[in-house]
């Protein structure tokens, strides 16, 4: 990422403020603000909608799914609520000139805390996932809710004690406001050895523990719907559902995440900076991972679909009823999603399945 040099003339006048490459970042700072001020519009109310549903139970999700999905709404939330406007209020305030100051440094620690939460988070429910395939009957064993709890604790845990030394202005890493991304970022090129480390230590980890877990759940999907064609269980033109869910969560969490761990090795490594827009790219594109979440984990899901539509209808008959009654919102038409239907999270098919991407997998012997 780019350092921030303070150099001064004699008469006091700050140089730095003619570096045509400076002004030339600063001239396109209100369009990045605005690409950050939507994207995390985005991320906000998509979690929202997403938190609206999960706080009651979801037909095919059990107690422990849900805990896991809304410790990854909290995480993706953090995005929108945290990471943006933090940034860009040090956007606001701070002289681009100056060297690091504590507050970049706290800004900065709370960036790299939120994107590890989220890299750990997804990875445990990776975890969780495979769990749910390959071991169904001894799910509710494995998955109970003190070692849930426990997962969901390390997950938002672990990642500040590994990055506190970015918080002090005189730790072990020296941090600055970069005007091409617009945010607090560790100078990774100041100490090699701890900024390869925390790759060692968080996206490499999860990245292996989605992976593999992903690939196998795959796998297994693919070998039951081979089973199902040969005995004529299932017709060849129904989707395949592991493909269309895996595949796309695998594919957005390496195009999302991949890029920035590069440039942040590049950059512990070479000490160089890359391009401007390649720089606000690579450092912003991990937050749309957060938006594209609510797509793969939740609004493919069916059963969700269901339950948001119903929120939705309850919210619109107690807000304004005759606007209601007029859209067709009734009592009568939401007497089909009974909450024994909806909310039990009791039976033999929920504690054997978990998230939309394996609720239709057969239980493997």
């Amino acid at each position: 990422m780019y350092t921030t040099l303070n150099l001064s003339s004699p008469d006091g006048s700050n140089l730095s403020d003619f570096d045509p490459q400076r002004l030339q970042e600063l001239a396109h700072r209100s369009v990045k603000v605005s690409i950050i001020i939507v994207l995390g519009a985005m991320i906000t109310l998509g979690n929202i909608a997403v938190l609206l549903v999960i706080t009651s139970s979801v037909a095919g999700w059990s107690r422990s799914s849900r805990y896991f999905l809304l410790s990854l709404t909290a995480a993706d939330s953090a995005f929108g609520l945290l990471v943006m406007p933090l940034n860009l209020w040090v956007s606001l305030l701070k002289d681009y000139a100056e060297g690091p100051d504590a507050l970049c440094h706290v800004v900065a620690f709370c960036n790299a805390t939120v994107y590890s939460t989220c890299m750990y988070t997804l990875a445990t429910i990776s975890l969780e996932r495979y769990i749910a395939v390959f071991y169904p009957l001894q799910y509710s064993t494995l998955m109970t809710r003190k070692r849930t709890l426990l997962l969901i604790a390390f997950a938002w845990c672990f990642p500040p004690f590994l990055l506190w030394p970015i918080s002090f202005p005189d730790g072990i890493i020296e941090v600055h406001f970069s005007t091409a991304s617009l945010v607090c970022n560790p100078t990774y090129s100041t100490n090699v050895a701890y900024s390869l480390s925390l790759t060692c230590l968080i996206f490499f980890p999860c990245s292996i523990v989605m992976t593999y877990a992903n690939l196998r759940v795959w796998c297994a999907a693919k070998r039951q719907t081979l089973k199902l064609r040969k005995y004529g269980c299932t017709r060849r033109s129904r989707p395949n559902v592991a493909s269309r869910v895996l595949v796309p969560v695998m594919a957005a969490y390496y195009t999302c995440w991949t890029p920035c761990m590069a440039t942040m090795i590049y950059n512990a490594v070479s000490g160089s900076s890359v391009p401007e827009w390649v720089e606000f790219v690579v450092v912003w594109l991990p937050t749309s991972n957060g938006f594209l979440n609510c797509i793969f984990y939740f609004w493919i899901n069916r059963n969700f679909r269901r339950k948001f539509h119903l929120v939705l209808q309850r919210l619109a008959l107690s807000l304004c009823p005759e606007l209601a009654n007029t859209l067709g919102c009734s009592n009568t038409s939401m007497e089909q999603f009974a909450p024994g239907f909806l909310d039990n999270n009791n039976s033999v098919y929920e504690r054997s399945s978990s998230l939309s991407s394996t609720c239709t997998l057969l239980a493997l012997g």
